[in-house]
């Protein structure tokens, strides 16, 4: 018992394997080797392609803990500039967690790379983190696009996500900009923000986006208030009575009465009418089956 307290005290750490990557004796063979350097943090600049901005100071002092605890288990990654000069390709939030942790090195992988293939690295990555927002993650997709001429194919290659699924994120960016803040802040979620791209016209997407917010519309509501602004003579012909004639009722009433069931009438301003009968005996429904068969 004692051997498996000591083992507990130790934290964490010590019900986790060894990671598997050795640790070269130098950058050369780190490099060569595809393995891992300890690289002294004072000589590691961070990434001026990080398209992240705001790192959650909280987040940090708990990740800050943990590698006081645990150590680093995930290593960087760095590009080499020099021979005592590195820069960082990923990993800002473990480099600055292990600045406030006290530590003065680091493991990282060491890699060659030049401007462009640092652009797409950390862009990349930055697709792989769970707490972006479809906003930017938009803006992630759109910039490899444009600064690392990738298609949306190669995109798909190199994120694993959907094609389809990177269109309907850089779609997002035709939003008008308070409903795409809408989507950053979680007003409104991706699947509301999807359906108002189909407006290309910013104020009809406004108008929407101010009845989601008022009136808590699900998906299926928004969706009919778009289809009613793409399509609005149609939405007109469809516009239901709500008084309906009395010789109508009479008909309504009759029918009911003979066949004992339930029944819903509704009746449009192009004249059109619909019939939806309600049923739990299926003797019932025989009878109003064999009586137009």
């Amino acid at each position: 018992m004692a051997k498996i307290e000591n083992r507990l005290g130790r934290g964490l750490g010590a019900l986790i394997p060894e990671n598997n990557i050795q640790t070269a004796p130098n950058v050369e063979e780190a490099i060569k080797n595809g393995t891992v350097a300890e690289i002294e943090i004072d000589k590691i600049e961070t990434n001026p392609f990080q398209p992240r901005a705001n790192f959650d100071e909280e987040a940090l002092i708990e990740l800050s803990e943990s590698i006081k605890q645990l150590g680093i288990i995930q290593p960087i990654t760095v590009r080499i500039l020099s021979e005592n000069k590195f820069q960082l390709i990923s990993g800002e939030r473990r480099l600055r967690a292990s600045k406030m942790a006290g530590f003065t090195k680091i493991p990282a992988f060491v890699r060659k790379a030049n401007d462009q293939e640092m652009l797409e690295f950390a862009l990349v990555e930055n697709i792989q983190r769970e707490d972006l927002n479809p906003i930017e993650i938009a803006i992630t997709f759109q910039r490899l696009i444009e600064e690392c001429h990738l298609t949306q194919d190669q995109l798909s290659e190199r994120t694993g996500k959907a094609r389809s699924s990177i269109a309907n994120y850089i779609r997002l960016l035709k939003l008008s900009p308070e409903v795409q803040a809408g989507v950053r802040s979680g007003k409104i979620t991706m699947g509301h923000a999807k359906i108002l791209t189909s407006l290309s016209e910013r104020h009809l997407q406004l108008k929407v986006y101010y009845k989601i917010l008022a009136g808590g519309l699900n998906i299926k509501q928004t969706q009919k208030e778009v289809d009613a602004l793409l399509n609005p003579q149609k939405n007109k012909e469809e516009t239901e009575i709500t008084e309906i004639p009395n010789d109508i009722k009479e008909l309504k009433t009759k029918f009911e009465n003979y066949f004992e069931l339930k029944s819903n009438l509704k009746i449009s301003t192009n004249g059109k009418a619909k019939l939806v009968i309600d049923f739990e005996d299926t003797e019932k429904l025989k009878k109003l089956l064999n009586f137009f068969s």
